[in-house]
């Protein structure tokens, strides 16, 4: 069964990462509830639970061959944490997180969107 992943940074269209999801079909540009914060780790952005911001990315649905590869990519469990979240709409997908301790005294983007910071 495919997984719909939400994907906010290099693996937006137009990312420099993005070469690693292309072939699987986007369905929508899609915001999170205002419950995550976006925070910078340099390069690239990290999602974390537990904050006011909506997050601003784009939806893929990706088999599971691919999952395991991105999973391996975001280096989770280990880095980030593909975890359920909520959009605005109230669809329910899969994200990256950054666990929280991990984002302390990362700059933060106000914005929600790694594009407009």
């Amino acid at each position: 069964m495919p997984t719909l992943l939400f994907v906010y940074g290099t693996l937006r269209a137009g990312e420099p990462s993005h070469h690693l999801i292309a072939a699987a079909p986007c369905l929508a540009e899609a915001s999170t509830d205002r419950a995550f914060e976006l925070v910078s780790l340099g390069d690239y952005p990290a999602m974390v639970a537990g904050g006011r911001t909506a997050v601003v990315g784009e939806i893929y649905q990706v088999d599971a061959e691919l999952l395991a590869r991105l999973d391996a990519f975001e280096d989770h469990p280990h880095l980030y944490r593909r975890q359920p979240i909520a959009l605005a709409d109230g669809r329910a997908v899969e994200a990256y997180l950054l666990p929280r301790a991990r984002a302390r005294g990362l700059p933060r983007i106000p914005s929600g969107d790694w594009r407009a910071p």
